[in-house]
Order: C-alpha cells, then sequence, then structure tokens
C-alpha cells in the first residue's frame, strides 16, 4: 500500500494544489510561478524519490513570501497525512550532500514535535525569481504542519544557487531514509508508544 496525500490550500493570497506519494520513483510536475523554486521542488522529489504534483497561484505581484510559505503548508500537511501513524518508519535519516563547492547537512527526526535549525547564509540575497531568506521560511512552514524536527546547516558554499541545490537534495534523500519502512520496528519507534 502507498502513502499517498492530497492537500488544498486556498486564500485570498494563494492557491496550491498538492498531491504527493511518498513510496513514488521521483516522478515530479511543479509550477509554482517561481522558477526557481520549481527547480529545488523537482530536485527534492527527485533525490527523495517521491512523487509530487504541485501547482500554486499566488500573489506574485508582491513577492514570492506568501505562495513559498502556503507550499510548504501544504506540503507539511501532506507528509502528515501520508505517514498517518507513522507506523513502521525508520524515523530518523540524515545526510551530508556536496552539490561543487557547497556542502549541506541534513538530520531528520519524524517526532510530532516541530523545530527547525537553520544555520547559514547566502551570498545573495536572491536566486532567480526567490528570495534567499525564503528558504528558511518553507523549511520552517514544512516542519510545523510535518511535525518534524529538522536540521539544516550550510557547511560549505560560495555559489548561491549550488548551496540551495545541495539544501533541498539534502532535505529530499533525508525525508526518504527517515520515511522508509523498517520491517523491525513494531507500532512507532518511541518507548512512549506515540509519534
Amino acid at each position: 500500500m502507498q502513502r499517498r496525500a492530497e492537500v488544498k490550500r486556498e486564500t485570498t493570497e494563494t492557491k496550491v494544489s498538492l498531491s504527493l506519494n511518498l513510496d513514488g520513483t521521483g516522478k515530479t510536475n511543479v509550477a509554482t510561478g517561481i522558477g526557481f523554486f520549481d527547480h529545488m521542488l523537482t530536485l527534492a522529489g527527485r533525490h527523495g524519490f517521491f512523487d509530487l504534483d504541485l501547482r500554486a497561484e499566488g500573489d506574485l505581484c508582491v513577492d514570492c513570501h506568501h505562495t513559498v510559505e502556503d507550499v510548504g503548508i501544504v506540503l507539511g500537511k501532506a507528509i502528515a497525512e501520508a505517514l498517518g501513524k507513522k507506523e513502521g518508519i525508520a524515523r530518523y535519516a540524515h545526510e551530508i550532500l556536496p552539490m561543487e563547492e557547497a556542502l549541506a547537512l541534513c538530520a531528520l527526526d519524524i517526532s510530532g514535535r516541530p523545530c527547525l535549525v537553520f544555520e547559514g547564509t547566502f551570498t545573495t540575497d536572491r536566486i532567480g525569481d526567490m528570495d534567499t531568506q525564503m528558504i528558511e521560511e518553507f523549511f520552517r512552514a514544512v516542519c510545523l504542519h510535518a511535525g518534524l524536527n529538522l536540521h539544516l546547516r550550510i557547511l560549505a558554499g560560495k555559489n548561491a544557487h549550488h548551496v540551495a541545490e545541495a539544501l533541498f537534495k539534502a532535505f529530499g534523500r533525508t525525508l526518504c531514509g527517515a520515511t522508509r519502512m523498517d520491517p523491525r520496528v513494531a507500532g512507532v519507534l518511541s518507548t512512549k508508544g506515540v509519534l
């Protein structure tokens, strides 16, 4: 049985529709109106082996903030829905991923207790049509709505595109590892009995 979810969100600022399959092959079809963001989400799906179909319309005449944040909210909700009671999952995973001169660390606990620790700075304020400060905001929204404890750290990098790519690829691979089914896990991997 594949773990799937479909989530929609509509506000006065954005309209987001997302379909997620955690047990996919990395097929993505993403259109947010923000080219660089589309590229990053596509990379995360491909390298994390989850299928993602995403459509977002937002008030890009203002800036990219509402669209990026709301996509994070919807993706977080979809991850939580697809995981259900989180029974049988590995729960933890980490990745240190290189991209040219950039190096990113990602560590994840699907704990049900949302927390983002983001360490590092970008050398530019924008990459294409996306504000680099929105990368942290995207991951914060995902964490809050999926119940993830996520640590992201930029260990090296000068080229902002490479740094962002390393972060999104590392997140995809780490999400894949933490959500994988482990036959040794009976129920959930917690002494409390719940996640």
